[in-house]
């Protein structure tokens, strides 16, 4: 079955809202086993974060003028900070590279610049026509070092292949095979990539792959989106639990932004 952008974007979303309640809580103190609210972030459960809002301000652009705008996706972005577009109840955490490369107007491309906040965004790019410069540019509005912006054009490529039918063993590379202990679960861009399809590969469905990746500690929310993203394609919304989905919140939000 063909999966669409709204697959991959509640795949994101829910994964997302399931692991706010535990960022930057480290490996194995908790335990994440479904949709609860409150914790490192004191939002209501089903809320998702900036991942979810960035990819939305992204699908919301391409749903409007039907190509990648880089201009226009920075302003799009600018709304989100300053304004809380894209979010449920306003904004409530930005990574500092982001807020940063938003305040001076140009991406960070310093080898310590190299956070997940443009791979969290990336997967619905796998929908547009954007080429691999277009993905390039899209993570340099804010993230614009080489291995912050090939990591996306990466993703962007697993993504589309995934659409188009491949097997998940297929594109997980080497990181399918390593141990969890291998596998590193913070900020930086390289092991968001590793840890997201870890956790595709390594399981047989959504709420595997997802409960997993929360699981995996530290940066929760954007190691779930991106995992979640890609888990939406593989298995549909049909695959995303009925309570989850359920008590996902701006499902309105989300469905504006579609294309």
């Amino acid at each position: 079955m063909a999966r669409t952008l709204r697959d991959c974007i509640y795949g994101q979303a829910v994964a997302d809202a399931l692991g706010v309640p535990y960022e930057f809580r480290p490996r194995g103190t908790f335990l994440c086993t479904g949709m609860v609210g409150h914790g490192s972030h004191n939002q209501p459960a089903g809320t998702w974060s900036d991942d979810t809002s960035m990819a939305l301000a992204i699908c919301d652009s391409y749903r409007e003028l039907g190509r990648i705008d880089v201009e226009d996706i920075r302003a799009r972005f600018v709304r989100w900070y300053r304004q809380g577009a894209y979010t449920v109840d306003g904004l409530f955490d930005i990574g500092n590279a982001t807020r940063a490369a938003l305040e001076r107007g140009h991406g960070l491309s310093g080898e310590w610049d190299n956070g997940n906040g443009s791979l969290m965004r990336t997967v619905p790019l796998a929908y547009t026509d954007a080429t691999d410069d277009e993905v390039r540019a899209v993570s340099a509005i804010t993230h614009a070092h080489a291995v912050s912006t090939e990591a996306c054009v990466a993703m962007v490529k697993v993504a589309r292949e995934l659409i188009g039918g491949a097997e998940v063993a297929d594109v997980a590379g080497d990181a399918a095979g390593r141990s969890a202990n291998d596998i590193k679960s913070g900020g930086y861009v390289r092991d968001t990539y590793d840890a997201a399809l870890w956790c595709l590969a390594n399981t047989s469905s959504y709420a595997e792959c997802v409960l997993a990746a929360v699981n995996l500690g530290d940066d929760t929310d954007t190691t779930a989106a991106v995992a979640g993203a890609l888990a939406g394609i593989v298995y549909g919304m049909e695959g995303i639990p009925d309570e989850w989905l359920s008590a996902l919140r701006g499902a309105e939000v989300i469905e504006a932004c579609l294309f």
